[in-house]
């Protein structure tokens, strides 16, 4: 099968370049197995062979404001069932991190929640139920009834132990810290470099 040539800095490229093994995006054959397998599919704006011919195509606008990369619940069955073995479920988590950098994504509440989970893992080295309820409903969506309708149960939770009030912190959290600080750089840069790429040339 015989597959074009795309140029450097395309919206292929920065893909296949962000994913583990994304280079075997290329060798997808349209099969449909991805689709037909995704328990999510009838949910999404684009099934995943939609995408792939999508990002094939320079859709880049359309792709990054998808809600499929919101719909994937990331059972990685499209990924065992590819006769081509291409990584369609880390393609969406990539699709999903340039989403969120570019700020393209739209009827979702999951990047606030990723933020918020993420502050307390960095400042304490995993999750805070009651603060992660706290600051994603009542700050960050702005949705105070819905914290207070969670009342019921997260009492029931911290009555059983199976929540605790009051965050505890990791040994050695500055380990951490310092991973994250690096993955923040280098992701920064590779957000730069992707940009750089899609910056138009001109000849002299």
């Amino acid at each position: 099968m015989a597959h074009t040539t795309e140029k450097k800095g395309t919206f292929l490229e920065e893909v296949i370049e962000a994913t583990p093994d994304g280079e075997r995006l290329v060798h997808c054959l349209q099969c449909g197995s991805c689709g037909g397998s995704c328990p999510s599919g009838a949910e999404m704006q684009y099934t995943p062979r939609t995408l792939i011919a999508m990002i094939n195509a320079g859709d880049r606008d359309a792709v990054l404001a998808a809600n499929t990369m919101w719909a994937c619940v990331s059972c990685y069955l499209c990924t065992t069932r590819c006769p081509q073995n291409i990584p369609i479920t880390d393609i969406i988590y990539t699709l999903k991190r340039m989403s969120i950098a570019e700020g393209r994504y739209s009827k979702t509440d999951a990047p606030a929640m990723a933020k918020t989970f993420t502050d307390f893992v960095e400042m304490f080295g995993r999750s805070y139920e009651i603060g992660l309820a706290i600051g994603y409903h009542a700050f960050k969506r702005w949705k105070p009834i819905e914290l207070m309708k969670m009342g019921p149960m997260g009492i029931k939770m911290l009555l059983r132990r199976r929540m605790a009030f009051i965050p505890s912190k990791i040994r050695q959290i500055d380990q951490l810290r310092a991973i994250i600080k690096k993955a923040k750089e280098l992701s920064a840069k590779e957000q730069q470099e992707a940009k750089a790429l899609r910056q138009p040339t001109h000849g002299h």
